[in-house]
């Protein structure tokens, strides 16, 4: 039986409730289909600032450097809002990001037929939804030198923060995303913001020549970002990949979460490249949604963009597509069933907690198990 090394950091807020839930996915495919996952668990955000005054240990990276995969519940919360820059919650997650070279956020929004009147959107709209978002995560303005508050005197300050992309950040990130268009409908939309700012008219200008050179089989199309989030509102389903950098990834794939009904249904998966001996990738996957505080263990939590972030782990980190593909199938048959966490309850829904969804889809993988 093939041993695969997970490492789960729960984190803050109800990241330890949905973790929870994967574990008990990871637990019965280990038995009912000798997956032969080996899980070790550490800590992260203000978890990890309250034990050791920093955001992730060196231990921890260490044991993410080794793992597989990393499982990530959330991160952060009011309780560390009066915490030094550095070392506050979200850093934790930045520096996961940038050591394992995590440079290609992918967030996919599917619209399961069961909540489609769930969506801000009309159903025509949003019913039958099926796009990826692939976003560039280790450049751009949230790493880019200077980044700094500078005191001007006479009580005005300058706040900077700096948009650098370089060749090679740019064209990696948009060869992912031609590759998976290559595994889908076969289109990408690259956006950016070229009419105001110079690293938009690179990012544009490396696309074009990547696709020409390596990917003329696959439809390029361009849109500036304020016009993709009309149109991501407007008539969603028109996209099949949107490949971005890491602000306008940040807002347009939050928009993308509540057109499918609910941040609590988003997953992510943050990969990096191939290794040159093994073609495996770094690889860290997570929920979209926060580490939402006001519900924090009051088991409301809904655990299903969590439970679908390992889905993807079982994807792209260990080809078990078979066994993705059943727990997708899964999840969307406890949908269609009716049962709603509080974040997608409507008329007629069943109200449960984390657990009693975390139970349900269990017994959807053990029906379809046979």
């Amino acid at each position: 039986m093939a041993s695969r090394n997970l490492l789960l950091l729960p984190g803050d807020g109800i990241g330890p409730e949905v973790i929870g839930q994967v574990r008990r996915v990871i637990d019965w495919l280990n038995q009912r289909a000798n997956t032969g996952f080996e899980c070790e668990k550490d800590l992260v955000g203000g978890s990890a600032y309250d034990a050791h005054g920093q955001a992730i240990s060196d231990a921890a990276m260490d044991l993410a450097q080794s793992a597989d995969a990393v499982i990530l519940g959330a991160v952060g919360g009011p309780k560390w809002d009066g915490v030094a820059y550095e070392v506050r919650p979200e850093a934790g997650l930045l520096r996961l990001r940038k050591e394992l070279g995590l440079f290609a956020n992918l967030r996919p929004a599917i619209c399961y037929p069961a909540l489609a009147d769930s969506s801000s959107l009309k159903r025509e709209l949003i019913e039958g939804l099926d796009m990826m978002i692939v976003r560039e995560l280790t450049g751009g303005v949230y790493f880019g030198e200077p980044k700094e508050i500078i005191d001007l005197g006479n009580g005005q300050k300058r706040g900077i923060d700096t948009q650098i992309y370089e060749t090679y950040e740019i064209e990696r990130i948009v060869r992912v995303a031609f590759d998976l268009a290559r595994t889908r409908d076969g289109r990408v939309t690259s956006s950016e913001k070229r009419n105001v700012m110079k690293s938009g008219v690179l990012w544009h200008e490396v696309a074009v020549e990547v696709h020409s050179r390596e990917y003329p089989d696959v439809e390029l199309n361009h849109i500036l970002a304020d016009a993709l989030a009309m149109q991501l509102v407007r008539a969603p389903k028109q996209f099949d990949v949107i490949v971005t950098d890491n602000l306008f990834g940040d807002i347009l794939s939050d928009i993308a979460a509540m057109l499918t009904g609910s941040l609590g249904m988003l997953p992510s998966a943050s990969l990096g490249a191939p290794d040159e001996k093994t073609g495996k990738r770094k690889a860290l996957y997570e929920p979209v949604h926060g580490s939402a505080p006001d519900i924090t263990g009051k088991g409301l939590a809904n655990p299903i963009a969590c439970i679908a972030s390992f889905g993807m782990a079982l994807r792209y980190s260990f080809d078990l597509g078979d066994e993705a593909n059943m727990l997708d199938n899964a999840i969307a048959a406890v949908l269609a069933r009716g049962l709603r966490t509080a974040d997608l309850m409507g008329d007629g829904a069943d109200p449960v907690g984390t657990v009693e969804m975390g139970d349900a889809i269990l017994e959807e993988m053990e029906r379809l198990a046979g």
